[in-house]
């Protein structure tokens, strides 16, 4: 038989097993992972095109918060420059050589809080010589913009108002949509109360014969307090009367009221006079020429 082996008590010589400790070192990454966010963040609000929207919305919100808890019968309205009575709806501009070459189409373009412009006045004769120099560009472009237009002229109380209604036919022609012609009266020329009041109606009797059409009258507040008022309640008044939240007259005495004089209007260089109708889009229709003269 073979010898027996001889046996060994080998102790066991094994090392113990050691767990490697997590790093507990960040990455760059991790390091600046929160100041990368805040960066961006920071980058977005003040970039032109987020910033610019951020702030745009936020005006609109707390515009529509203000006015659906805080009734401002006046408010202010940073893109047309004025304040503007509240509750008239239906607004419009008049205009004369003194604006210069307008862009009607930008005219017709500008809203802002759902106050846009409607109609617009222009210019056409003066007295018995002067027509505008502006006045044929913008009664033909004014129309082709889409916009209601209206012809005034501008009165001298001194000449025969009906050869002023005369120069202002020859120089107008009225197209059925337009507004009815407006007769600008703001001087008495020297004479009395009754010697005014007669040379006018000459005019408007001369206009209203050959149009059809009761012309309006345009003059200021006091001018019509003092020349005016008990003797034309039949016409259509036009009055001016600037920054006030109401105009001094019972509703039933006006129709238009020319509330401003330094409105920024789109499409025109320099201050414009702003007005508002007493009435809505309805009520101005009815108001407008029937047919073409």
């Amino acid at each position: 038989m073979p010898p027996a082996r001889k046996t060994t008590n080998r102790t066991s010589t094994k090392k113990p097993v050691t767990r490697k400790k997590r790093s507990t070192k960040k990455t760059f990454a991790q390091k600046h992972k929160l100041k990368f966010v805040i960066t961006l963040v920071i980058v977005l609000l003040f970039s032109p095109l987020y910033y610019g929207k951020l702030f745009r919305t936020a005006i609109s919100t707390g515009r529509w918060v203000k006015d659906l808890f805080i009734f401002d019968e006046y408010p202010h309205y940073d893109e047309f420059g004025i304040r503007i009575p509240r509750k008239y709806y239906v607004h419009g501009i008049d205009v004369s050589s003194y604006q210069g070459k307008i862009n009607w189409e930008k005219v017709v373009a500008m809203e802002s809080y759902n106050v846009k412009l409607s109609f617009a006045f222009i210019k056409a004769t003066e007295g018995v010589t002067l027509v505008d120099s502006y006045f044929q560009r913008n009664w033909r472009e004014s129309k082709d913009a889409g916009i209601i237009r209206g012809a005034y002229h501008y009165f001298k109380p001194k000449k025969s108002g009906k050869w002023q209604a005369k120069f202002f036919l020859q120089t107008v022609n009225l197209e059925a949509g337009d507004l009815p012609p407006v007769i600008d009266i703001e001087e008495t020329g020297g004479l009395s109360k009754l010697e005014l009041q007669l040379n006018l109606q000459e005019f408007l009797n001369e206009i209203e014969t050959k149009t059809k059409t009761k012309p309006i009258i345009y003059t200021g507040y006091k001018f019509f307090e003092d020349n005016l008022k008990d003797k034309f309640s039949d016409y259509t008044i036009w009055i001016a009367h600037y920054y006030q939240p109401k105009l001094k007259l019972p509703e039933t005495a006006w129709h238009f009221w020319q509330h401003a004089d330094n409105a920024h209007i789109d499409g025109i260089k320099g201050k414009v006079d702003m007005n508002v109708f007493n009435g809505d889009e309805v009520d101005l229709s009815s108001l407008l020429v029937q047919k073409s003269y």
